[in-house]
């Protein structure tokens, strides 16, 4: 069983990469949890920061060619200031309201999400930004917010997923640098980020090939799928 656990830690790392690499977001979706119940809230929340920001800088590698600098500018500029508020939040903290944090996050955004679209396209993507980096650096992850705010930019797939790799590895290279100042980040997690290395370079393979060959309509329907994914772990978090 002890090495079993760490075995299942990074296959679910793996995944997240994958799925991250594939969609342009989503990977907090199954690494948060999973690293809150294996170090803690904070240091999960911590080491995730860590591995989707080393993540992020495979991503702008595999979409060198598709960075929508100028288009994402704003996104990633409030999602930075939203994540360095939310992880200095964190920090100070204590742990029961981390997971509190992060229980209500996903409450708050997914019942955001089913009233929002009608208003969203007239402009409100700067603010979802900054909302989701602060959700971000708080609870280790957005939820929905900042799939929805750049999906809002109106890009293709392959620009998706530049820009979303753009605001990811600026918040999540802010939450890291907040939290290895604070030293949350624990010899175990050394380790597992070590481990994860190799993870790394074939999860983005991996999701940067099945990006590739998508369609439109096949890269809409895996964008919803990570979105509904928010909903099934909110239910495993409450239950």
């Amino acid at each position: 069983m002890e090495l079993l656990t760490p075995l299942l830690v990074l296959a679910a790392v793996w995944v997240s990469f994958t799925v991250s690499a594939s969609a342009g977001l989503g990977g907090s979706l199954l690494m948060v949890p999973t690293l809150a119940l294996f170090l803690g809230s904070k240091e999960g929340v911590a080491l995730a920061a860590l591995l989707l920001a080393c993540n992020n800088i495979a991503k702008l590698i595999a979409y060198r060619r598709t960075l929508p600098f100028r288009a994402a500018a704003v996104v990633v500029a409030l999602t930075v200031v939203g994540a360095a508020l939310g992880s200095t939040l964190l920090v100070n903290a204590p742990e029961w309201a981390v997971t509190v944090g992060v229980v209500t996050m996903f409450a708050a955004s997914l019942v955001a999400e089913r009233r929002r679209m009608a208003w969203l396209r007239r402009g409100f993507s700067p603010l979802l930004a900054f909302a989701s980096g602060a959700a971000s650096g708080f609870s280790g992850t957005s939820g929905p917010l900042k799939g929805v705010a750049i999906r809002n930019l109106d890009l293709d797939r392959r620009h998706f997923v530049g820009a979303a790799s753009l605001a990811s590895f600026a918040g999540d290279a802010t939450k890291t640098a907040v939290f290895a100042d604070a030293q949350l980040l624990g010899r175990t997690s050394v380790l597992v980020a070590l481990a994860a290395v190799p993870l790394m370079a074939l999860g983005t393979w991996t999701g940067a090939r099945l990006n590739e060959r998508a369609g439109e309509r096949t890269f809409a329907t895996l964008f919803w799928t990570v979105m509904a994914g928010y909903t099934v772990r909110l239910g495993v978090l409450l239950f």
